[in-house]
């Protein structure tokens, strides 16, 4: 009787764990990271007990602009498709970007596992928006991608304070988890949204775009505009330049530089 106590008060001990992220795997990536960054710097920034990586990349020509920039499932701030054209592109444009480290799991793991990490979202853009508040951001927007657009639209569907414009790529609907439905979480989000996707995407973006349309507007949502990207697919390969330019247009347009 005492092993089955033992071994139960053991399953208890290690389920939270299972709902965390993998500390390790981004201390993995950080080093990497850190060892081979060119463009923009390293930041460590606390959510809590978690202390985490962000890549701060200035504005060529400092205009009070910033966004954060949020990434999809399993990857990290620096990766190659979509996220670093975005980092490294915007800055060229006027807007200062801080790509965050997200919670991940291992490689394995479900999609829908990560759930349960979306409670660890909110901290982690907390400090994001802090960062850029004292690098002197006054306009600050969110640029998510994927997973990681599902993750900002969970954020702001919380209609908190400091993010003023919302860009959501590849946004996926009708997930399982009402916390990672775009569907769901849309309808309560009333900032200006870009809602960008390609012609190729996958099938769970391209066939609920006119459903995220509907959410917008039980919103009450008319700063929502959606754009289709033509031939792109889901990760924008040979297409990044559109993306960019895309989203920035959308940005100057929705948060246009303060005259100094």
């Amino acid at each position: 009787m005492k092993t089955v106590v033992r071994l139960l008060l053991l399953l208890l001990m290690l389920l939270p764990l299972a709902h965390a992220s993998d500390l390790a795997k981004e201390q993995r990536w950080a080093d990497q990271i850190a060892d081979s960054l060119i463009d923009g710097e390293a930041v460590w920034l606390q959510a809590g007990d978690v202390r985490f990586l962000g890549i701060y990349t200035e504005a060529e020509t400092p205009t009070g602009r910033a966004a954060l920039v949020i990434h999809g499932i399993g990857v990290h701030p620096d990766w190659t498709q979509v996220v670093y054209p975005l980092r490294t592109g915007l800055p060229a444009r006027g807007w200062s970007t801080l790509s965050l480290q997200m919670p991940v799991l291992p490689n394995e793991a479900d999609s829908l596992e990560y759930a349960p990490l979306f409670e660890d979202v909110a901290p982690r853009i907390d400090a994001g928006i802090a960062y850029l508040e004292e690098q002197g951001a006054e306009k600050i927007a969110i640029v998510g991608h994927s997973l990681g657009a599902a993750m900002s639209s969970y954020y702001l569907s919380g209609r908190p304070d400091g993010i003023t414009a919302y860009v959501g790529i590849g946004m996926l609907g009708g997930a399982k988890d009402p916390r990672m439905d775009n569907l769901q979480t849309l309808r309560k989000i009333n900032i200006p949204v870009l809602d960008i996707y390609g012609q190729n995407d996958l099938v769970p973006v391209t066939s609920t775009a006119a459903e995220r349309v509907k959410s917008a507007e039980k919103a009450g949502n008319e700063a929502y505009s959606q754009v289709q990207t033509p031939q792109a697919d889901h990760f924008y390969e040979g297409h990044e330049e559109a993306l960019v330019e895309t989203v920035t247009g959308w940005l100057d347009k929705t948060l246009p530089a303060a005259s100094r």
